[in-house]
């Protein structure tokens, strides 16, 4: 056992072992008691969690049951998600030197992504748990002048607690031309954290002097250009993660009529266009977002062939299923339809409907490229419902591919919460 005299965080029997598969989270339920040292009287003393006067934000050693090392963490009351493991050293190793630490992560981070990525391309630069920096996201955009911005966001206190060290690391690695923060997301409710965003400085704070600069960007991929709200856009402004796939199904668009649904920036009509499609339309429930595909579908010079519609995805299907209209290609990529295991039954609902129509939709031997973002939706679950989808619009699927993000998503073992995207190449007959 550690000889320093940080707080340490005993787990109940038997609770140690997904941490020892990699999980990086422990849950108050899992926590057998919290021994400290009294500042008073300079004894330790044991605690349960209920009446434990450990500050929140401070660093803890999680130990087994019976005394074996697991790793250090953030503790926080506040958040069912107690501790967040940010390392298996002990905390006098990590603490010693933290901005050295935490640049170290994001160096290793960044050189993964060199293996994959140039310098002109857009990508997420650190996924929070799967880069071993819990509960922080960045994203890094080049824009058409090769111009580097990040978008960040710490979603946790763990990662809150060492804002300015992951700040400078990532001004140090990336000498990016502004860092804005979105850190504008519920969850931060359930971490006792105020929510915020804006253009911040080097320290992490908010920064008056890049206030003009244009949270508009316009970005390359594929060889797409598309223009990006980083202020205003969903989560960060632009889903990263479907970068490849959007390459997958463009290969199935030549000389095709594609209906793009849930499109967001119009990046998979975009991508369909490119690969010689004979029509496009894509579609999204948000007029702001309609209105952004409308720019990018002008920037790209894609009148002729792209079309974007404002309406309801549910509510469109039927109405062509009803017309008869008819497609080739159809793709599918649905906000998360559930953040919660309670939920999936509703979920699993809503995709199959949206499924069982667009299948109803296609040409014979149509090609359906359907998606699903949420991590409470399985893949095997995912699979059933495209099966019963299929029988119940009396369709047989022969599944050509099945991806999910880019290697800049990477999975870490032992967190399933990281392997969160689905993506499904089907052929409809």
């Amino acid at each position: 056992m550690s000889t320093n005299n940080f707080p340490r965080v005993f787990l109940k029997q038997k609770e140690e072992k997904e941490i020892q598969q990699g999980y990086p989270w422990v849950f108050d339920n899992e926590i057998s008691h919290i021994k400290h040292r009294d500042d008073e009287h300079s004894e330790w003393k044991n605690e349960n969690l209920p009446e434990c006067t450990v500050s929140d934000g401070s660093a803890v050693e999680v130990y087994t049951k019976a005394g074996g090392f697991l790793g250090t963490g953030i503790i926080n009351r506040k958040s069912k998600i107690t501790v967040r493991l940010i390392g298996s050293e002990h905390a006098d190793k990590i603490l010693e030197d933290s901005g050295r630490y935490w640049e170290k992560r994001v160096k290793n981070a960044y050189s993964l992504r060199c293996n994959y990525y140039r310098d002109y391309d857009s990508y997420r630069l650190i996924f929070a748990e799967a880069d071993f920096i819990p509960g922080f996201i960045c994203e890094r955009f080049c824009n058409e002048e090769n111009r580097v911005y990040l978008v960040v966001q710490f979603l946790s206190l763990s990662c809150e607690v060492f804002r300015s060290e992951l700040i400078s690391a990532l001004v140090k690695v990336c000498n990016p031309c502004g860092i804005y923060e979105r850190s504008d997301a519920s969850v931060r409710d359930k971490e006792g954290l105020a929510q915020t965003s804006g253009w911040i400085d080097d320290g992490g704070n908010a920064s008056a002097e890049n206030s003009d600069l244009d949270t508009k960007l316009t970005i390359i991929e594929n060889g797409i250009k598309l223009c990006v709200d980083i202020a205003n856009g969903q989560k960060t402004g632009y889903f990263l993660d479907q970068k490849f796939n959007r390459e997958a199904a463009a290969l199935f668009c030549k000389d095709k009529i594609v209906l793009d649904t849930f499109t967001h920036t119009g990046a998979f009509g975009l991508n369909a266009v490119k690969a010689g499609a004979k029509k496009v339309i894509s579609v999204d429930i948000s007029q702001e977002a309609v209105e952004m595909v409308n720019k990018n579908i002008k920037i790209n010079r894609a009148e002729k062939v792209m079309t974007a519609v404002c309406a309801d995805v549910f509510d469109l299907l039927k109405k062509y299923e009803a017309d008869g209209e008819k497609f080739d290609v159809i793709i599918l990529d649905p906000p998360a339809f559930t953040k919660s295991a309670k939920m999936i039954e509703k979920a699993y609902g809503g995709y199959k409907e949206i499924n069982l129509r667009a299948m109803r939709l296609l040409n014979e031997n149509g090609i359906l490229v359907t998606c699903s973002c949420s991590y409470f939706m399985e893949s095997h679950m995912f699979c059933d419902m495209i099966m019963h989808a299929a029988m119940d619009s009396h369709k047989r699927i022969q599944i050509l591919e099945k991806r999910g993000a880019g290697p800049d998503h990477p999975v870490l073992l032992g967190y399933p919460k990281s392997e969160y995207l689905k993506c499904v190449v089907c052929r409809v007959i």
